[in-house]
């Protein structure tokens, strides 16, 4: 699980303001209100899988979270093939990014066209210590498969707009779910903390769509 942790997005030229009020406490697993859960944050959701299922998946991730990049890599595949492609389940990903690198990544990814969102936060797991170790040159690689310019780069980076998006969906997680690690899940509104084998979300899932059936 991913705590807290902020440094500074080297080699972007961009200066993104702190997140106040966010600190790294222990929490024990809550059931949170569903109807709140399922308010989406100013930028919208970026979600897969049936919009009447009965059991919703929610995700608090940041890109520069190992541990969301192993959950993304190893377990997310078997979770879409057998929960989400068949329609049981609805995944809704949302950016909690914990330092201005995660933040930078999360807001290319919102300026790419919606049916490239996926598929970006894909790579950017797969590529996670690559592009951490060279932010800008490689990001730029993969954003640029997507169809960017470094004119369009460089403006997505300096949004404010998304920069202000991103970082109040983030604050309203802290505030009303208690989110402050990473990977946090809710499912069905039951919380699920860290990167999970794969026999524990198939445990939580199949116990929501029986509880819903």
């Amino acid at each position: 699980m991913n705590t807290l942790n902020r440094r500074s997005l080297l080699g972007l030229g961009m200066a993104i303001a702190a997140l106040p009020g966010l600190t790294a406490t222990a929490t024990h697993a809550q059931t949170v209100n569903v109807a709140k859960l399922m308010v989406p944050p100013p930028l919208g959701d970026m979600a897969l899988g049936n919009p009447k299922a009965k059991v919703t998946m929610v995700e608090y991730a940041s890109a520069t979270c190992p541990h969301c990049a192993h959950f993304h890599n190893v377990t997310f595949p078997k979770i879409k093939k057998e929960y989400i492609d068949t329609g049981k389940v609805r995944f809704i990903f949302r950016e909690f990014p914990f330092d201005d690198l995660a933040m930078a990544a999360f807001m290319l990814a919102r300026c790419a066209p919606k049916d490239q969102y996926f598929p970006l936060i894909g790579v950017l797991y797969e590529q996670q210590q690559k592009w951490e170790s060279n932010p800008r040159d490689e990001l730029f690689k993969i954003f640029k498969l997507a169809g960017f310019t470094e004119k369009k780069f460089n403006a997505c980076i300096k949004d404010k707009k998304l920069l202000v998006g991103i970082k109040d969906g983030m604050l309203r997680a802290e505030k009303v779910f208690h989110v402050n690690s990473t990977p946090t899940f809710f499912i069905n509104g039951e919380e699920l903390e860290g990167a999970q084998r794969i026999e524990t979300f198939r445990t939580r899932i199949d116990a929501a769509l029986a509880a819903a059936s």
